[in-house]
């Protein structure tokens, strides 16, 4: 099972010219579509001058949501190119801004899918490309005298504890790798008292 997915561990920039229009690259690890438009409107306000602010992003650890816009460039010039370098990469959880000052001389369609796929691969180029796990959430309850069998097997399986509370009524979350998790769900159920939480 494929639980490892690939993102970069910071923001990264460059800047590529082509017949004088420059070409501002960034790149931005992001978790959600609410921090992208926030990322977003963050840059709209800085390079308001800017003729266009085209992008592309990826989410998820299955790499099934994404999105790219041209920002007014001709329709698949600007977005598709940086989406395909997102995609060449293997990347998620990943946004691509590619902020482009007109130089004066017009570049073509060929030649603005060039110069933002060329943008775009620079700035990933610069980032530190990173292997994350994809992780599940267990959470559950159970007595205090089962606290021995809990502890034994999150000793054995070294998930991370998110979360934990020892009381008459102990609780606790648990992030696992996705691979791991049945495993560690079909064992925690085998623990008599033991309630696991959806």
């Amino acid at each position: 099972m494929d639980d490892t997915y690939k993102t970069i561990a910071e923001t990264s920039k460059a800047v590529y010219t082509e017949k004088r229009s420059k070409f501002i690259g960034y790149a931005i690890p992001v978790i959600s579509v609410d921090e992208v438009k926030a990322i977003l409107d963050k840059y709209r306000k800085e390079y308001y001058d800017a003729r266009h602010i085209c992008w592309a992003y990826m989410l998820g650890g299955d790499r099934t949501e994404f999105r790219s816009n041209d920002d007014g460039e001709p329709s698949g010039t600007a977005g598709k190119p940086i989406l395909g370098q997102i995609n060449s990469n293997e990347l998620t959880n990943i946004l691509v801004v590619v902020i482009r000052y007109f130089g004066g001389i017009k570049l073509g369609t060929s030649g603005l899918i060039s110069a933002y796929k060329e943008a775009a691969a620079e700035v990933i180029t610069e980032a530190s490309i990173i292997e994350k796990t994809i992780d599940c959430r267990i959470s559950f309850t159970f007595g205090y005298p089962q606290m021995n069998d809990v502890m034994k097997l999150v000793k054995e399986m070294e998930p991370n504890i998110l979360h934990q509370q020892f009381d008459m009524d102990c609780a606790m979350t648990l992030n696992i790798r996705k691979s791991k998790s049945d495993e560690l769900s079909s064992r925690l159920e085998k623990i008599e008292g033991l309630k696991l939480i959806d």
